[in-house]
């Protein structure tokens, strides 16, 4: 089969979005624009994707034979109905190794398409097939502010290797990734080992400023939304290589979904300080191996084998504490502390710990202010577990409102979680114990740049 570059373009939607059932003559590419392509939040823009999607059906009848339309709904999914003799489609799938089987990109092994691609325009059609299904420009992708706009490409599933192959070929067209967010609970949940939906997917993140020199869309609202978004900007942006990236990490707590069995087994069983360190497990010939290794020498700040922060109703935290004998085995001395006396401690210096043993050992103040936050809250300022606004804005409402507010801590012997209770909530925070958490820590035998963590002991507590 000769690759050309509709081809490369049907290949990259139908490989981003494509949904395969039992029907020979019938499959579906679902665009999952959300509120950006709502016909209720945006009739203008979703016009314009009507149109958009209707430009495919030359393409695909002309290099297939096969028809499309489309359907929607007010939620912003849209999806492009392909009927007709998909056989040929299939089979020239099938030389690049691919199966038209289900949710695509969950399970699909790009390595063999992407070695075809002969030149860089036509790699940038498959990106653009690719960007068009899975390229989110919703405005509030941006890294911090609206002076660094991004393109995120959008990834369900587990499929590492399917991430890794698209950032080299963003990487083979001079397209710098800015980020990946990997699907693994480091990422989705660093603070809070007891959070099960961590299972949110992959975002591979791409300047928009870099995109726009080296990628593609061939969606007008998708180019349109792009230069909207880059517009927003006060500069621009020049994306680094990752080598020469500065790597610098913060403290993530050890979840037990590190060994989930959907990990692929080179993951599986790590623990990760930093995006670019997964990237180092897999071998990627971009990772900065040296800064990641760099990391290791202060791995007991880094690593906690205990909640950072853990906020949920008095019952749930109760059930965490009963359920881990480690907790609940534990001598809690209980009083009730002046939200005023803490908050002063934290704009002293936010960086402060308590109740610790040493003074590089005990609970940041940051993270027990955070704690007092939700629970003194109304249940308008929260959602499940999040404050709405600011948590410093919070707690200076409530204290002008009662300067006599306090919480209840329970403070335990050794340095497992420090208990805040209060107003039906709770929140369990962990202690910084850098020389024991380092003695947990240890590098894979397979592996010199994978990091794994025992459980902590009370023992390893005890004789800190």
């Amino acid at each position: 089969m000769a690759m050309d570059t509709d081809k490369a373009y049907i290949f990259g939607m139908v490989i981003g979005g494509g949904n395969w059932g039992n029907a020979e003559d019938y499959f579906h590419i679902r665009l999952p624009f959300k509120q950006w392509g709502s016909y209720l939040k945006n009739p203008q823009r979703a016009a314009q994707i009507t149109r958009d999607i209707m430009n495919l059906n030359n393409m695909f009848r002309s290099v297939y034979g096969i028809t499309v339309q489309y359907d929607t709904d007010a939620g912003g999914v849209w999806n492009v109905l392909c009927e007709g003799d998909t056989s040929e489609l299939r089979s020239d799938l099938a030389e690049y190794g691919i199966s038209c089987e289900g949710e695509m990109r969950k399970n699909t092994s790009i390595t063999e398409i992407t070695a075809a691609l002969a030149d860089d325009f036509m790699k940038r059609r498959f990106i653009a097939g690719l960007a068009d299904t899975i390229g989110s420009t919703a405005p509030s992708q941006r890294r911090f502010t609206d002076d660094k706009q991004i393109i995120s490409f959008e990834i369900s599933g587990f499929n590492f290797s399917f991430v890794c192959d698209l950032c080299r070929l963003l990487y083979s067209v001079n397209c710098v990734p800015d980020q990946i967010l990997w699907n693994h609970p480091n990422f989705h949940s660093p603070k809070n080992p007891y959070y099960k939906s961590w299972k949110k997917g992959f975002k591979l993140r791409v300047l928009l400023d870099q995109y726009a020199q080296f990628g593609a869309f061939a969606f007008k609202t998708k180019a349109e939304s792009s230069s909207e978004n880059r517009q927003r900007q006060q500069q621009k942006n020049n994306a680094v290589p990752c080598p020469e990236l500065n790597v610098s990490a913060s403290a993530s707590c050890v979840h037990p979904a590190e060994h989930d069995k959907k990990l692929p087994s080179c993951i599986r069983g790590g623990h990760y300080l930093h995006n670019r360190h997964v990237c180092a497990v897999l071998g990627c010939e971009n990772a900065p191996y040296g800064a990641i290794k760099e990391l290791f020498a202060d791995v007991g700040e880094l690593v906690n084998p205990f909640p950072i922060l853990c906020k949920d109703k008095i019952e749930n935290i109760e059930d965490i504490i009963s359920s881990d004998p480690l907790l609940a085995n534990r001598n809690y001395q209980t009083s009730n502390v002046s939200v005023k006396f803490l908050y002063n401690e934290f704009q002293a210096s936010n960086n402060a710990l308590l109740y610790g043993d040493t003074l590089n050992t005990g609970y940041p103040i940051n993270q027990i202010i955070q704690g007092i936050a939700f629970i003194i809250a109304d249940d308008n300022e929260i959602g499940v577990t999040r404050i709405k606004g600011k948590y410093t804005d919070l707690i200076e409402r409530h204290l002008a409102s009662d300067p006599n507010l306090s919480v209840e801590l329970r403070k335990p012997d050794l340095l497992t979680p420090l208990v805040i209770i209060g107003n039906g909530r709770g929140a369990l925070v962990g202690a910084r114990n850098p020389k024991v958490y380092k003695d947990l820590v240890s590098v894979s035998t397979d592996n010199e740049y994978k990091l794994c963590v025992r459980p902590v002991t009370e023992g390893d507590l005890q004789n800190a």
